[in-house]
């Protein structure tokens, strides 16, 4: 006489699988007997002035016009970089061995990669330079570094 091929784990597996789908096809059943007309109702959501969703209308007097073309979309352009123009920062990392590292730029706070090929005089970390700036393939390059005395 033959064993079934059906190990234990398997029939409580199936047996599990099964009543999971009659509940499902239940609560499907269920949603489908207590659904309402949805054609006709409609859910309003407004913007309040922090940006917060709500389900009030807005004081019409607190209301200001937004013309289409003020709004932004993504990330702001940066305003065209001044080539030449002699900046001047703080060497916040660089390491001799690669050559290259990164100046912070006093006036705007911003990172400036630079290279060794673009130093005038050797720096180190924590020098106070005047550079220029150049736009490479990746950002910000800065060129004819020099020390700041």
């Amino acid at each position: 006489m033959a064993r079934s091929q059906e190990t234990f784990n398997k029939k409580e597996a199936e047996k599990k699988r099964a009543k999971k789908r009659q509940e499902k096809d239940q609560k499907k059943e269920d949603r489908k007997a207590n659904a309402k007309d949805s054609d006709n109702e409609f859910v309003l959501a407004y913007v309040d002035e922090n940006g917060n969703i709500s389900n009030t209308p807005p004081d019409p007097r607190r209301m200001i016009k937004v013309r289409e073309e003020d709004i932004q979309l993504g990330v702001p352009k940066h305003d065209a970089i001044v080539q030449g123009a002699v900046r001047n920062g703080i060497v916040t990392f660089f390491n001799d061995s690669k050559g290259y590292g990164f100046i912070k730029d006093t006036t705007t706070q911003e990172s400036v990669f630079v290279h060794l090929n673009g130093l005038v005089d050797q720096i180190k970390e924590n020098n106070k330079v005047s550079f220029e700036v150049e736009m490479g393939p990746k950002g910000l390059n800065a060129i004819q570094v020099k020390l700041v005395k």
